[in-house]
């Protein structure tokens, strides 16, 4: 299981909040973009040369965006910024969105959508439709690849059967037979990357491209930085910030991070956050009957099924519905309120032999599509999470940690004490930088309080650590909160355009 996932690609809500956003920064305008070289990190970056590029839009719209042009660049950095003359070169793919309305012009808003692992590039095109349309106005909307990841020299050495098994294997193993077979697939994912990549694999750690988003900065001519960034993104952004803080002008980290957590804390608290996420779906199950068929008890609903899947996993189009499979639809629908209904009528059709819409979820989280092949979300995911911790748990810590987790965090415990992949990974390690920003102007940190994947903890933690993080705090369910609710939106539009910085301890309602 992935150790963080990209926030999912849904419409604005509107809410309210308890706290009026107040100026506390008078506002400033970002110059014209430069034309001239410059450097990153005391390396030459050449100006981006951007060429239209209208059918972006296409595998995320239906038909073209009306309002917003397509312009696609790359830019190349050093494999290695340590070493950036005695390394070779990474293309970092660029989409920028630009309104035909445009006016005012601020800058550049450059987006990560986290994962790590997730199309940047691709989530661009679509926040520049689904934005505010006031920052839309303002703002060139900047997606990128990071390095190893979609049209960026990607990561590509897991197959789609390594993968299909990888997925569809039990997630809390219990027999000693059933751990070994993790072991054993995991072991191969691993091996498989190492074989191909070598020691280049610490070469896509997150501070590698986080001094690349300095670079792109560079090469869009901004003087300083805007930026966007979700989930991961929100800790590519904080790192960002302890290596250059003299360039930061605005940086939003929405479902925070909290960098200071070792991979073994860091699972654990979202094992909690899933579980409280599974919590909130029982409660709406029990107030909602009619739209969740599955009854008042959906936790026994779903551990039944998955217990069964281990021994009789019902047969689907091609593939069984193992208890793999049956877990990862269930965490892929905890993302987000709006498919609690969808999981309720899942479980629904998987009683009654019908798995189609429980494997539905299950692919949109693992990015599969229906003639099995996959991206390589997962591919970057491991490369990149394992490259930046060098204290993973061992199997036999992760084997100790099972029961005991399983015990605390009955449904997602025992399934995220197990990262195999990072205990056998044959790469050296690039951990990231975790402290102040110190000399950074002020970041917003905003978390949700139903926050399954970055439990709610992890923003003010990150806000403290940075020492210039000023806290929006979101009384909603789900992953990430902009641009969900009026109070949020109307905070972060201010901050954005403006450098209005929200009131310290900012708390939106629903």
């Amino acid at each position: 299981m992935r150790r963080l996932v990209p926030v999912l690609l849904v419409a604005a809500l509107l809410g309210g909040c308890s706290t009026p956003a107040a100026p506390t920064q008078a506002g400033r305008k970002l110059s014209a973009p430069s034309q001239e070289p410059s450097t990153a990190s005391g390396v030459q970056i050449e100006p981006a040369v951007w060429k239209p590029c209208p059918d972006v839009y296409k595998g995320i719209f239906s038909s073209p965006p009306q309002n917003v042009k397509y312009d696609c660049t790359t830019v190349k950095v050093p494999q290695d910024w340590q070493n950036p003359e005695g390394s070779g070169t990474f293309d970092i793919a660029l989409v920028r969105g630009r309104s035909t309305t445009q006016r005012d012009r601020v800058g550049s808003l450059f987006i990560n959508p986290g994962g790590p692992g997730a199309s940047g590039f691709e989530y661009a095109v679509y926040r520049s439709v689904y934005l505010p349309a006031e920052v839309v106005r303002r703002f060139d909307v900047i997606g990128f690849d990071p390095r190893g990841i979609g049209r960026s020299s990607p990561v590509q050495c897991f197959s789609a059967a390594d993968l299909d098994a990888n997925f569809g294997i039990d997630p809390d193993p219990q027999t000693d037979a059933a751990f070994g077979e993790s072991v054993a697939v995991t072991r191969r994912l691993a091996q498989t990357c190492g074989d191909k990549y070598g020691d280049t694999l610490r070469y896509f750690s997150t501070e590698q491209t986080a001094r690349d988003i300095d670079a792109l900065r560079v090469a869009v001519g901004e003087k300083q930085l805007t930026y966007l960034g979700y989930s991961y993104g929100t800790l590519l952004g904080a790192v960002y910030a302890q290596l250059f803080p003299k360039n930061v002008r605005a940086l939003v980290l929405d479902g925070a991070v909290d960098p200071t957590l070792s991979m073994q804390d860091s699972a654990e608290k979202q094992a909690a956050g899933f579980e409280h996420a599974f919590d909130n779906f029982t409660t709406w199950c029990k107030a909602n009957t009619t739209s969740c068929p599955i009854g008042p008890d959906p936790r026994a609903v779903v551990m039944k099924a998955i217990a069964d899947a281990r021994t009789a996993p019902v047969q689907g189009k091609g593939r069984k519905a193992t208890a793999g499979w049956v877990f990862t639809a269930v965490v892929s629908s905890l993302y987000s309120e709006s498919s609690w209904r969808v999981l309720a009528q899942a479980m629904q059709d998987l009683r009654g032999g019908n798995p189609d819409k429980m494997f539905q979820l299950a692919d949109s989280y693992a990015e599969r599509d229906p003639e099995g092949k996959y991206s390589n979300m997962f591919d970057a995911n491991a490369a990149v999470g394992c490259a930046d911790s060098d204290n993973t748990p061992t199997v036999e810590q992760a084997r100790a940690l099972q029961p005991q987790w399983r015990s605390k965090y009955p449904l997602f415990g025992g399934a995220l004490a197990l990262n195999l992949i990072c205990a056998q990974w044959p790469g050296k390690r690039d951990p990231y930088p975790a402290g102040a920003a110190t000399g950074s102007a002020p970041i917003v940190v905003i978390g949700t309080l139903g926050d399954p994947a970055t439990p709610y903890e992890q923003a003010p933690a990150l806000a403290k650590m940075l020492g210039v993080g000023t806290l929006i705090t979101w009384r909603g369910e789900g992953h990430t909160a902009y641009p969900k609710t009026g109070c949020v939106i109307e905070a972060v539009n201010r901050y954005l355009i403006d450098l209005r910085v929200p009131a310290a301890n900012l708390t939106c309602d629903k």
